[in-house]
């Protein structure tokens, strides 16, 4: 599986623990930055790996900024992308199983790197139920179809 990373410069250390965590798992990972402390703008970061994943270059998606709500919101501006910000390893299961999230953001400022790790693995490990949760995903995708065709 290729994942799509990237953080601002609020997000480096959690970036770079889940990177080192994904590698040993044998997760391939493609890395948009940033790679140092120096103010940088979250939209920037969330854009290049956002694109990645809707145009099917990458599996999925990670990013990481201070709390994870800008660089989330962000992403959601790229059409085909469902980020949700997770703050907790319940709510990272059921984004991918109800709301088949192709990404998740986290918050390095508000999740240590131990929770950060389980959130991703949580992630990672759970699937798409599909059923129900199918006809609420092509609404959601309708929406932003009709958005965009205006």
């Amino acid at each position: 599986m290729k994942i799509a990373l990237a953080c601002d410069h609020g997000g480096i250390n959690l970036k770079e623990a889940i990177k080192k965590h994904l590698e040993k798992n044998n997760y391939e990972v493609v890395d948009f930055g940033t790679d140092t402390t120096d103010s940088v703008d979250y939209p920037d970061y969330a854009f290049k790996a956002a694109t990645a994943v809707a145009q099917k270059d990458a599996d999925c998606g990670i990013l990481v900024c201070g709390t994870g709500i800008g660089i989330g919101i962000a992403a959601n501006k790229v059409k085909g992308i469902r980020c949700a910000t997770v703050g907790d390893t319940f709510s990272a299961r059921m984004t991918k199983a109800h709301n088949d999230a192709n990404m998740i953001a986290l918050g390095e400022r508000v999740t240590g790197i131990g929770l950060g790790l389980d959130i991703v693995d949580a992630y990672l490990n759970s699937s798409f139920e599909g059923g129900r949760h199918q006809k609420r995903v092509d609404k959601i995708m309708e929406i932003e179809k009709l958005l965009n065709n205006r």
